[in-house]
């Protein structure tokens, strides 16, 4: 068995085993609905923040409207699951080709601008987005919000339960797949180009088509999410999705650390139960928050990798000066 394969089967196991460990803890009441609740906002909040890092991190492409992608996988599940009664797995899934073909469309004009240049075209294209939901009042409810959207179950004490495996069991698959993606001869033909995009070129790589191939399935990726958040809440409102949901997804991405799964995963758990957390401190949270991600950028601003990275060379060279220490003892 080969060291990828290795390491695969046993993140595999982990996730799996967590995912056990923590059903069986809301089924026991130890973890209570509000936590659950949490938990599973927070996978929501990893999986599109993993598709914004498909684009930003491991293409180099900066991007800043994935809460306009997250609208339209939202509504458009909504919609699907309540006027056109279709069952929910299908109509996520519609929903996030849905979003993947507006990301489509946006992409191929914009993807042939750099830096700045897109991410102010990105950035208007949330802000429109957000302004024509406030206005298909006959679809969208308008400023007063969709009410009264089917949700995973409707039992009541499994409820929590049942949504956190459906949120979960998407945020595994959006982990494989990109993990899967990233090993393939397409991933390094995308990473090419976030470190050096005229090499790239002059290798053969088409650029174009890797930006587009990039652009659409993180279009696909936050829509999913934003099918998902729409079934967990119940209830959709425009202002769920201004800039400012854009900028908490690209904050756990830099968090995290540009280009890694694993970062993101963690700082969008993190991220979430901070932000929870810190209610109980009012409109305070509004300045400690940022103070914290600031200090976070200032020290760190390799993210949550650079963290782990730093810990594992610290244990390392301590372990190492012991063994050093032990041997010349044993000279001694």
């Amino acid at each position: 068995m080969n060291k990828r394969r290795k390491n695969f089967l046993i993140s595999l196991a982990a996730i799996i085993g967590s995912l056990i460990v923590i059903i069986g803890l809301m089924y026991l009441g130890i973890l209570d609905e509000y936590t659950a609740q949490i938990l599973t906002f927070g996978a929501i909040n990893v999986i599109i923040a993993l598709g914004l890092n498909l684009i930003s991190g491991f293409t180099g492409q900066l991007a800043l409207g994935h809460a306009g992608f997250m609208a339209i996988g939202a509504y458009s599940t909504a919609f699907l699951v309540m006027q056109a009664r279709i069952p929910l797995l299908p109509a996520i899934l519609i929903g996030g080709i849905v979003t993947a073909i507006f990301g489509f469309v946006i992409g191929f004009p914009t993807l042939r601008l750099k830096g700045d240049y897109l991410a102010i075209v990105t950035l208007g294209f949330g802000e429109i987005i957000r302004v024509i939901m406030i206005n298909m009042d006959s679809v969208t409810g308008g400023a007063a919000g969709l009410k009264g959207i089917p949700s995973f179950s409707d039992d009541i004490n499994l409820g929590p339960i049942i949504s956190f495996i459906w949120v979960y069991l998407f945020m595994i698959a959006t982990i494989l797949l990109i993990n899967n993606l990233m090993k393939s001869s397409h991933g390094r033909a995308i990473v090419s180009i976030r470190e050096d995009e005229i090499a790239a070129n002059a290798m053969g790589i088409n650029v174009f088509y890797y930006k587009m191939f990039s652009f659409t399935l993180s279009a696909f990726i936050a829509g999913i999410g934003g099918g998902l958040y729409a079934l967990l809440f119940g209830y959709l409102n425009p202002t769920m999705f201004s800039w400012l949901k854009s900028m908490d997804f690209v904050i756990i991405v830099v968090l995290g650390g540009m280009g890694s799964i694993v970062g993101t995963v963690a700082t969008g758990f993190i991220l979430t139960y901070l932000q929870e957390f810190l209610r109980i401190l009012q409109d305070y949270r509004l300045v400690i928050y940022p103070l914290i991600l600031i200090f976070v950028m200032l020290f760190k601003p390799t993210g949550f990798v650079g963290i782990v990275e730093d810990t594992k060379t610290w244990v390392k060279r301590v372990f190492l000066k012991k063994k050093g220490s032990m041997k010349a003892g044993g000279r001694g």
